[in-house]
C-alpha cells in the first residue's frame, strides 16, 4: 500500500536533502511512501486519483528510502537532485568508479560519516554511506557491471 505524503512530511524530506547535500533545487512532485519505507515521486496530477481504491505495488520513479528521518537516494534520485547539490558530493576517479559499478565498497577515508552523492565526471552514480575506512555501496545487484576475468 502506498500513501501520499502531506506537505509537512515532504518539508522534512527536503530539509534533510538541504542539510545533508546542500540541495537548493525544487521538487515539484508528489511523494509516495510504501510500507517498506521506499519513496517514489510522481507528477502532481496523481493526487486526483483515489489511490486507496486501487491495489498498487509501485507508482512513479523510485527516489530513495526514508529511514530514521534520513534519505538514502536511489541512482535516479541522485541524478535528479545531484546537479543542485553543493556538499557531500564525492567525485570518484576512473579506477574507483569501475569498482563502484561492480558493486564493491570503495576504500576511502571521508571526514564525515553519513550519506554522500557519488559522482564521476558529470554523471551521478548513486548514494553511498561513508564509514570509517570505506564507502558502503548500495548499487543493486541487478544494476551492477559484471566483473570480467
Amino acid at each position: 500500500m502506498m500513501i501520499i505524503l502531506n506537505s509537512k512530511q515532504v518539508r522534512e524530506i527536503v530539509a534533510n536533502l538541504k542539510e545533508r547535500f546542500g540541495f537548493e533545487g525544487k521538487l515539484e512532485y508528489v511523494f509516495l511512501l510504501n510500507n517498506k519505507e521506499r519513496l517514489y515521486i510522481v507528477n502532481p496530477e496523481i493526487a486526483a486519483i483515489p489511490l486507496s481504491n486501487l491495489r498498487i505495488n509501485t507508482l512513479g520513479m523510485y527516489f530513495g528510502e526514508w529511514k530514521r528521518n534520513e534519505v538514502r537516494l536511489s541512482i535516479e534520485g541522485s541524478q535528479r537532485i545531484g546537479p543542485d547539490c553543493t556538499k557531500n558530493v564525492l567525485e570518484l576517479d576512473d579506477e574507483q568508479t569501475k569498482e563502484w559499478l561492480k558493486g564493491y565498497d570503495v576504500p576511502l577515508v571521508y571526514p564525515d560519516r553519513g550519506y554522500l552523492l557519488i559522482k564521476h565526471g558529470s554523471d551521478f552514480l548513486g548514494c553511498a554511506r561513508a564509514l570509517d575506512d570505506k564507502l558502503q555501496n548500495f548499487v543493486p545487484k541487478n544494476r551492477r557491471v559484471k566483473a570480467t576475468a
